[in-house]
């Protein structure tokens, strides 16, 4: 199973699945998109390159699920494939890290000197893909998803495979 979708109260609610990161993301906008039609019947007559960078990986998939709905309700683009979907990280340039606080630092007591290391908002990720698709007024098209949200949002790895949730407000 590739995805499925969770109860919820007035949204969709999606659980994706991937061996990787990037098939779990790709599973995620396939949800979304088959909950607007069946995206298998969906004909690759457009294409599209998306690379959208962010912070945190949870941005990322926030970026990447808001792009392709605002090309479904700029240009009418309904998804039929995700092509080499590639996510990087890297560090941040060293003049943007955290650094340590001066031990001559006046403001601070010997109890109070801290040092701020590294962490996850020194990366960046970024994200890379081909979309393939066609104009919505082609297909039969079930409802409508108004945005991504990031209520209950989450990247998880589990066993060695991700898993993602997401809830798209409808």
């Amino acid at each position: 199973m590739k995805y499925e979708y969770l109860d919820h109260t007035a949204d969709l609610k999606i659980r994706a699945y991937g061996n990787t990161l990037e098939e779990a993301f790709v599973n995620t906008a396939v949800g979304g998109f088959d909950f607007l039609t069946d995206t298998k019947k969906v004909k690759k007559k457009i294409e599209k390159k998306l690379e959208l960078k962010a912070n945190r990986l949870e941005s990322l998939l926030y970026d990447f699920l808001e792009q392709l709905l605002f090309l479904l309700d700029t240009e009418g683009y309904i998804l039929a494939e995700i092509k080499d979907l590639k996510i990087t990280e890297e560090k941040t340039s060293e003049s943007s890290k955290a650094k340590p606080l001066s031990a001559k630092d006046k403001s601070l007591s010997n109890s109070s000197k801290m040092n701020i290391s590294e962490d996850k908002n020194n990366k960046k990720f970024s994200l890379q893909c081909i979309v393939l698709g066609d104009n919505y007024e082609n297909y039969e098209v079930k409802g409508n998803i108004k945005s991504v949200t990031y209520s209950e949002m989450s990247i998880k790895k589990d066993k060695g495979n991700y898993v993602i949730e997401v809830v798209l407000d409808i």
